[in-house]
């Protein structure tokens, strides 16, 4: 029986004679394994030999693949921690000699499974899982520690066996794949996800499952779409570079502008006929590309990125229009006003206190330029922006070395409007 993992061996007697333990975990196999008849047990110094074919621990390395063997654990566990076993962490114990066998970076299921192995071992009682050959570790068995891995052909897919659990950049490009693996959702230290070049259409929500997820590339795929529960998720705290580019979306929900920590976004080539409103909210964006896509205006928050790089080459965007759309009504509903209120003071709201269409009313609410905020009461006016006020490197908009691109502003009353008439000029 094996548990694939990192251990630290901590000596209890370093602190009596003035020493400190380096406090150094290293990837490890640790095996319970059993004497065979030809190799009878070698007891550690000052211990008794036990049994006929007593248990016993080995911890083997990469560097010493025969391993340390701790001998009797028959009556020769103190104790067990187990506080942390749901993060894959454990420490066993030992009386003789005194150390502690501190686990960690386990698969919490499969630590369970081992710990209870060892307390039958401790208890001299039989145990039904079948227990290791007490032989050198393989090579081939530290392939479960890789922390990177590469695939750009479906004939190197792996299909019977699975990703190495330390995963943290997984690449599977060229493979032909319709849907996310979900056993990809089972690498929680996974920080690279590169899923380019393939079929992919939808993706499932368990992606925000992965909560050191900080680069995700799903260039040239199939996707119409980035869904909601995507951007609710730990994504919102982890992901800082997202390709989307060549691929079928036609707009961003609102929600995406929850994703903060976005550096990186690419959008090239895709359909997109509007960006998320509140794009400004995305403060630490520094480069942004959407190249080729449908795009007729921008959202007025737009003006509030600051980018290092920005490229909306091939857009169609459209003249801006001399006369404003004029929403306004008065005196407002009962609806807007109440809308106006709830934002204007920041009251938390969720669909179980409104009804969920009034909070989807609620999140597509359009902000001023006076920073305040309207429903469906507004006049809406557009303007040019010159693309260097918010990047400091612009590509060219257009053939004709323009760099200006038209915004769409809104206004909640008449007052705002007149009051900046001159920027409309």
């Amino acid at each position: 029986m094996k548990l694939h993992c990192e251990v630290e061996v901590v000596s209890r007697h370093l602190p009596a004679l003035g020493f400190r333990n380096r406090g150094k975990s290293v990837r490890a196999v640790l095996s319970l394994c059993q004497h065979s008849p030809r190799s009878p047990p070698r007891p550690w110094a000052g211990g008794s030999r036990a049994g006929p074919h007593p248990a016993c621990l080995l911890i083997s390395t990469l560097k010493d693949k025969r391993g340390t063997r701790y001998e009797q654990l028959k009556k020769n566990i103190e104790q067990f921690f187990t506080k942390f076993m749901d993060e894959g962490k454990a420490t066993i114990r030992l009386k003789e000699p005194p150390v502690d066998i501190c686990v960690s970076k386990a698969i919490s299921s499969s630590l369970r499974s081992f710990l209870s192995a060892v307390r039958l071992a401790h208890r001299g009682c039989d145990i039904q899982a079948p227990l290791s050959p007490l032989t050198p570790a393989k090579t081939s068995e530290f392939d479960k520690f890789k922390t990177k891995m590469v695939i750009t052909s479906k004939k190197d897919y792996p299909v019977s066996k699975n990703f190495p659990y330390y995963l943290e950049h997984l690449q599977t490009s060229y493979c032909g794949l319709v849907r996310v693996d979900m056993r990809i959702f089972c690498l929680k230290n996974l920080k690279k996800l590169d899923l380019s070049h393939n079929h992919i259409k939808k993706l499932p929500p368990a992606i925000g499952d992965l909560i050191h997820l900080q680069e995700l590339n799903l260039n040239d795929n199939h996707l119409e779409s980035f869904s909601v529960a995507l951007c609710q998720s730990t994504l919102q705290k982890s992901l800082r570079s997202l390709d989307l580019s060549k691929n079928k979306i036609k707009a961003l929900p609102v929600q995406f502008c929850q994703l903060q920590e976005l550096t990186d976004l690419n959008l090239d080539d895709n359909e997109l006929i509007r960006f998320p409103f509140k794009i400004g909210q995305l403060t630490n964006l520094r480069f942004l590309s959407a190249a080729r896509n449908k795009l007729p205006f921008l959202p007025s928050e737009f003006k509030n990125l600051s980018l290092e790089y920005l490229d909306l080459f091939g857009n169609t965007f459209e003249q801006p229009k001399v006369l404003p759309v004029i929403m306004l009504q008065t005196p407002l509903t009962l609806l807007e006003s109440s809308a106006r209120t709830i934002l204007y003071n920041r009251i938390p709201y969720g669909s179980h206190i409104i009804p969920f269409h009034l909070c989807q009313d609620l999140d597509t609410a359009k902000t001023c330029v006076c920073g305040r905020f309207c429903l469906s009461c507004f006049i809406q006016g557009t303007t040019t922006m010159n693309l260097h006020s918010v990047a400091h490197t612009v590509v060219l908009v257009d053939n004709m070395g323009g760099t200006e691109a038209p915004v769409i502003s809104y206004f909640c009353s008449l007052s705002c409007y007149v009051s900046s008439c001159d920027m409309l000029k």
